[in-house]
């Protein structure tokens, strides 16, 4: 899998980017390519449709669909590249092995599909105030879906490469945009300032064809994750606590609901990435997600081209799954399990290429579901109400608030409750975002802001220093703004 990333310069910020859409529920696939700024953004038709585009970035390859299962998960100690060996995946091996070049594919995309995304937002928010005849309550949800959607992007950038350039306005000309970087404490202050408006733009729910687009409780939520990030545990647990009593969101009785097509968007979602399938393949930038081929169980048919056997698990992660807890079996594929045509997970190295302990990541296994590859029409889960219950319980400690929250997410699990004799119960709070969020792209980010990722055996056996709590700025895009300087490291 040795990919070469979509090249983008610091100047693509000032393209519109209506070339692609969100998802099954909002799909928007009518060509734009001869639109300009001057010719849109004239109905509430177009303010829709460029709202739509501001999601775009979250299902290609600069997000959920490549970049980020690398930096999130293979980066920490959930899990490593498995594939077929040798060069293989080599921008993975970088990342798995701290061993990263400022060219690494994966931590490219990131930044430019980040940057990418706020442009398309920056224009919504320049342009939409603007336009004649809009309806008041739909011209707030546009620029309260555009806000949420800019924070989204630049906590990925600011949690990835710490101070990165603020751009708020579209640039009038490529040198507007080549500009140095922001003290992430002012990232911090303006992804705030996006979300608190949000709240007040978004409405809490929607139906029909606006399912999936942000409600006020996404942005509740996601504020609730960046508050904890900063460790402002008073205002992370405020935030947690209003989508817990406000948003009507509940958790699925069974742990495996959450990763099931038919229960897209549902009552334990908060914000989750739209894919549908069907329309592309052999692309991380379409419109399905690559993982259902990537993740599987490599060589062993269950996928159309097989499976390659990326993401693997690592053993001490499998170990780490308490007696009893039902999330094992829908994370992982583990020496015979069953599949569904029916053989089984094999255990032998010889039988399950670049898996020497016989774990495959199973999460987002969905099998044949037709016979383009790189293309599952299942959703990715960006937030989830359980986490509410995880913030929720870090942020108060071991009160009796805590362990109600906690032993909600526990139970669920098939888990004993903790008590408020539970030893180290923030330590056990962060194992539960582990197993309760495994293969979610979460992991790195959760031992960067624990201080854990350069204290854990397994990554310093890896090579892990303490400065790859960033990753490298993207010669690509220093070399297109000389202005951008490089992590210490790097």
């Amino acid at each position: 899998m040795h990919l070469s990333p979509t090249k983008f310069s610091a100047a693509a910020l000032l393209g519109l980017a209506l070339l692609g859409g969100c998802g099954e529920k909002f799909l928007d696939l009518k060509p734009t390519d001869t639109i300009t700024t001057d010719s849109f953004y004239q109905t509430e038709s177009d303010a829709v449709q460029a709202v739509t585009a501001c999601y775009a970035q979250l299902n290609r390859g600069g997000q959920y669909n490549y970049a980020l299962w690398g930096i999130g998960e293979i980066m920490s100690d959930n899990s490593f590249t498995g594939g077929g060996g040798g060069g293989d995946g080599a921008e993975e091996i970088q990342l798995d092995f701290f061993n990263i070049p400022s060219s690494n594919p994966m931590t490219t995309r990131l930044w430019n599909g980040s940057y990418v995304g706020i442009g398309s937002c920056n224009l919504v928010l320049q342009k939409v105030p603007g336009i004649a005849n809009m309806d008041a309550t739909l011209r707030k949800r546009c620029l309260g879906e555009a806000q949420f959607l800019r924070a989204k992007y630049y906590f990925d950038l600011v949690r990835a490469y710490g101070d990165v350039p603020i751009i708020t306005v579209p640039p009038a000309t490529p040198a507007d945009s080549r500009i140095p970087r922001n003290p992430a404490t002012q990232v911090y202050d303006q992804i705030i300032l996006d979300l608190t408006a949000a709240i007040d733009n978004l409405p809490g729910t929607y139906s029909g064809t606006d399912l999936g687009r942000a409600t006020k409780w996404a942005a509740t939520g996601l504020l609730a994750k960046v508050y904890l990030t900063q460790d402002n545990k008073p205002l992370a647990a405020q935030r947690a606590r209003e989508v817990i009593t406000g948003s009507g969101k509940s958790l699925w009785a069974d742990y495996g609901d959450n990763f099931k097509v038919a229960n897209e968007n549902g009552k334990e979602s908060l914000f989750e990435v739209q894919y549908v399938n069907g329309l592309n393949e052999y692309t991380f930038d379409g419109l399905g997600f690559a993982g259902n081929e990537f993740f599987a169980p490599r060589g062993q048919g269950l996928v159309p081209q097989g499976g390659y056997g990326f993401n693997i698990p690592e053993l001490e992660f499998v170990q780490g799954y308490e007696t009893g807890d039902k999330r094992k079996a829908v994370t992982i594929w583990s020496p015979g399990d069953a599949y569904p045509a029916g053989s089984s997970q094999p255990a032998q190295p010889t039988l399950l290429p670049g898996s020497p302990n016989g774990y495959n990541c199973k999460k987002w296994f969905v099998g044949k579901v037709n016979t383009n590859v790189w293309d599952s029409p299942l959703n990715f889960p960006v937030l989830r109400f359980s986490e509410m219950y995880l913030i929720l319980a870090e942020a108060v400690g071991p009160t009796q608030e805590g362990l109600n929250a906690i032993n909600l997410v526990r139970t669920r699990a098939g888990l004993p409750n903790l008590t408020v004799a539970t030893p180290n119960f923030t330590d056990a709070v962060i194992k539960e975002r582990r197993y309760e969020l495994a293969f979610e792209d979460d992991r790195w980010f959760d031992l960067k802001r624990t201080g854990k990722l350069t204290t854990l055996p397994a990554l310093l056996a890896k090579g892990v220093k303490p400065f790859n709590d960033k990753l490298p700025i993207p010669q690509s895009e220093r070399d297109a703004n000389p202005a951008l300087t490089q992590n210490t490291g790097y």
